[in-house]
């Protein structure tokens, strides 16, 4: 039976183990140390003392950067032969230093000693000035040199400084670009042991570092730090600017640069620069090309590790974002940002030229495009330009005749997927897009947005002459002819003119009788698309547009139009005669004839009248 601590109860694999556990509970330390006969040897350079002349030799070395200890495998160079001895096996894989409570194996008895600290719980290095405490004495000093600003190792080549020799040795891999430790599983080279550590625990999926509290686990210590303080609520750094508080030092330090606008990592190839060394990093891989991160279902790679986390998600169809409101979910953080501005009607995106507010970053970028009249995407053909990289990729098109999308079902090609799938919901009637305030449901996204502007009343295109408002850019279009009063679509039969190319099409079918619309049901055709569609009413009982004030249900908005009329007393239609109003423009029509009856009987009297006296003069 193991013997256990019966202050905490932690079970050890003997009673030595245990005996040492003990004294993190009761502070007691029972080894004394004493000198006899004292000599101490002195750094002429620094004054650091020493009792052992060796350690003087040694300590000499970080002052003249010597290391005479070389290693015959990968030419690495030590000032100390200990350390050496250490590295040595990194290449044979020795570890002859087994750790009694969990048996890991170690290649240094002083990371034996380290680690039986993480089952004792030990930490007895103390800091003297902020009373925090540590496991390592190594570590201890390196925090001290946070409150010192310490930082003696200093790069030959850069004069970079740093607090400590690893990070220092760690640097100057950047120089010469060795990236010495390498992972057995995908190849992927690294200038830290510690980082391919990390690196390693992609693949096993290890998660070490265990929270106390929830029991979440973490691959990474920093990770399982910043969960914590979710715990303690813990937020200590408050910038001194915008009172913005912060758990991390780190995070306070990145935010103070949106502030000095400092950037202090730039790239050596375009020379733009970076508040963040991680945007650097991510900025890099444009230039290398590298894409570190690959699809282990598609084998597609990724320069970022986000992209891959996203990627991933369409083959799982995870969407582990979900909406508190309506409980509507995304595979992406961004999508439900946009998605709660729906609830929220927040719009943080302002034009700073006529301030009209957008909820979305990339629709602000379009609409600037309208005052600057801005087309930065050109063909490489015919040279015309665009204000959206899609119209330029549909433009496209239109040269290389190419469309490789056919559908299945009549044959029908297309240039772009995303036509063909639009197409193929014409034959499965699929409407997958929904209205949240209605449930009215559409083929298409485009036409929900519209939509969506009839419960919002949103007007976001405004005429610049008069500034009227219009929900759709097809009306402003439309609204703009009436102040030019152009015409420019003339027909070749009657030579009238319309406004608009569709108008004119519509009116070529009053010559050719055409009638291109057919219904399915029975064999009734029509000349417009609009007319089949409320025909096909008359089949399916559909009553798409109800009355507000008595829920009365009609098959086309003109006659809920009329309808309301009923209810508000309006009378648009007035005879330019008689001034008599009327609530339909066919009511107008009737009762206008009303009128040419009138004048019919009036001119026969009056030529009967004339008959007469003629006759009489005669």
């Amino acid at each position: 039976m193991k013997p256990v601590c019966n202050v905490c109860n932690k079970a050890f694999s003997n009673q030595s183990n245990l005996n040492r556990h003990l004294r993190s509970h009761t502070n007691e330390k029972p080894f004394s140390w004493r000198h006899i006969n004292d000599k101490r040897y002195e750094c002429d350079i620094c004054h650091k003392t020493f009792i052992l002349r060796s350690n003087l030799i040694g300590h000499s070395r970080t002052h003249t950067k010597e290391k005479p200890f070389m290693c015959d495998a990968c030419n690495e160079s030590f000032s100390d032969y200990s350390n050496l001895k250490r590295h040595l096996r990194t290449h044979t894989d020795e570890k002859p230093h087994s750790c009694d409570i969990c048996s890991k194996t170690f290649s240094a008895r002083y990371n034996l000693t380290v680690h039986l600290r993480t089952h004792t719980d030990e930490k007895p290095f103390i800091c003297n000035i902020c009373n925090k405490i540590f496991s390592y004495e190594s570590s201890l000093k390196r925090h001290l040199r946070t409150h010192t600003n310490e930082k003696p190792y200093s790069c030959d080549i850069c004069t970079k400084t740093f607090s400590s020799q690893y990070n220092l040795t760690a640097h100057l891999r950047t120089h010469s670009n060795e990236k010495p430790y390498e992972c057995d599983i995908c190849n992927k080279a690294f200038l830290r042991c510690y980082d391919l550590t990390r690196h390693l625990r992609m693949h096993t999926n290890e998660k070490p570092f265990i929270c106390n509290v929830c029991n979440k686990a973490f691959s990474r210590q920093s990770t399982l730090k910043r969960h914590s303080r979710t715990h303690a609520n813990e937020k200590r750094y408050e910038c001194d600017v915008c009172n913005k508080i912060f758990s991390q030092r780190a995070s306070l330090r990145i935010h103070l640069r949106i502030h000095s606008k400092e950037k202090p990592f730039t790239c050596d190839i375009c020379n733009k620069a970076f508040s963040q060394h991680s945007s650097l990093k991510i900025h890099l891989r444009t230039h290398t090309k590298d894409q570190p991160y690959v699809c282990d279902i598609c084998n597609k790679a990724f320069s970022q590790h986000t992209h891959l986390m996203r990627h991933l998600r369409t083959h799982t169809k995870e969407k582990p974002y979900a909406c508190d409101i309506c409980h509507k979910a995304y595979s992406q953080c961004s999508n439900l940002t946009r998605h709660l501005r729906t609830h929220t009607k927040e719009k943080p995106y302002a034009c700073n030229i006529c301030q009209r507010p957008y909820s979305d970053p990339s629709n602000l970028i379009k609409h600037l495009r309208t005052h600057t009249k801005e087309k930065p995407y050109a063909c490489d053909i015919c040279q015309k330009t665009y204000s959206q990289p899609s119209n330029l990729s549909r433009h496209l098109r239109t040269h290389t005749e190419n469309r490789p999308y056919a559908c299945e079902i009549c044959d029908k090609r297309f240039s772009m997927k995303a036509y063909l799938m639009k197409h193929s919901r014409v034959h499965t009637k699929e409407k997958p897009y929904a209205c949240n305030f209605c449930q009215r449901a559409y083929s298409e996204s485009s036409v929900l947005t519209r939509h969506l502007r009839t419960h919002t009343k949103e007007k976001q295109y405004a005429c610049e002459i008069c500034q009227k408002p219009f929900a759709y850019r097809f009306n402003l279009t439309k609204h703009l002819q009436t102040h030019t009063e152009e015409k420019p679509n003339r027909c070749d039969i009657c030579q009238k003119s319309f406004t608009y190319p569709s108008r004119l099409i519509r009116h070529l079918r009053t010559h050719t009788k055409e009638k291109p619309y057919a219904c399915d049901i029975c064999p009734k055709t029509y000349a417009h698309s609009d007319e089949l569609t409320r025909h096909l009413r008359t089949h399916t009982k559909e009553n798409p547009y109800t009355c507000d004030i008595c829920q009365k249900p009609f098959t086309c908005r003109s006659n809920l139009t009329n309808h309301l009329r009923t209810h508000t007393k309006e009378k648009p239609y007035a005879c330019d005669i008689c001034y008599k109003a009327f609530s339909q423009c066919g009511h107008l029509m009737t009762h206008l004839r009303t009128h040419m009856k009138e004048r019919c009987l009036l001119s026969s009297e009056q030529e009967e009248y004339r008959a007469i006296s003629e006759y009489n003069t005669s």
